[in-house]
């Protein structure tokens, strides 16, 4: 795979994993954006005018939880670096963990019901801590791609191109640009999509779909093998 479809296959896997991710922990845990923390702002408001003390707390815990999953990426990759290791199949291997997490402790949790249990508060923030994990990466190690968690930027620069585009600006790398925001935009609201549908029929452990990803991309990472050539003896 030459190093532009393997750009893209990463734009197009790490999209549809975070729209998925996003759109399931909204739907299971009470609107909960497990890669959105303004969203989480702003229903940490909406919960506070209604009361509702569970729903605040999950809320609130997401945002530290987020963190975590930041440092710890952040931590990884500097401490991998230190030993001049590769740092890239960790950090996903850290994402596999953390989602491997939510998706147990969700299963445990279910039906989760109108009100948050300590199982479902752990699938929440093990969910966030994840989708952490996963900015921070794409952050450190994957800066050529277009983010993969947050789509304003996205939208914002291919509507940007587009204009330019139609005005008939002389830009040489506008198409490619725009391929580079594109792909992750339609990938996520795929994955958007998908996570919906599975939900509503397999609950939390549709969450198999974005760990069988991040095993696939595991795989697809992995070092190439050291040469076999060998001198025959004679």
């Amino acid at each position: 795979m030459n190093d532009q479809a393997h750009q893209r296959t990463q734009g197009l896997a790490l999209g549809f994993m975070a729209g998925y991710v996003d759109t399931l922990g909204f739907l299971a845990l009470f609107g909960l954006f497990t890669a959105h923390v303004t969203g989480n702002f702003i229903l940490i408001g909406a919960a506070l005018a209604d009361a509702s003390r569970e729903m605040v707390l999950l809320k609130f815990l997401a945002f530290p939880a987020f963190i975590v999953g930041v440092a710890m990426a952040r931590i990884l990759v500097l401490a991998l670096e230190k030993r001049g290791a590769p740092p890239l199949r960790p950090a996903l291997l850290l994402q596999l963990v953390l989602l491997l997490g939510f998706m147990a402790c969700g299963m445990a949790a279910s039906p989760v019901g109108a009100h948050a249990g300590p199982l479902a508060m752990a699938a929440g923030l093990l969910g966030t801590a994840g989708m952490g994990a996963h900015s921070a990466t794409s952050r450190l190690l994957l800066p050529h791609l277009a983010p993969t968690s947050m789509m304003t930027g996205n939208v914002t620069q291919i509507v940007i191109d587009l204009v330019d585009a139609l005005r008939g600006a002389h830009d040489p790398g506008l198409a490619a640009r725009c391929g580079k925001f594109f792909w992750p935009l339609a990938s996520f609201a795929i994955g958007c999509i998908a996570a919906a549908f599975a939900f509503h029929r397999f609950g939390f452990a549709a969450l198999v779909v974005p760990v069988l990803i991040l095993l696939a991309m595991l795989a697809l990472e992995a070092p190439a093998p050291a040469s076999a050539d060998r001198a025959v003896p004679r």
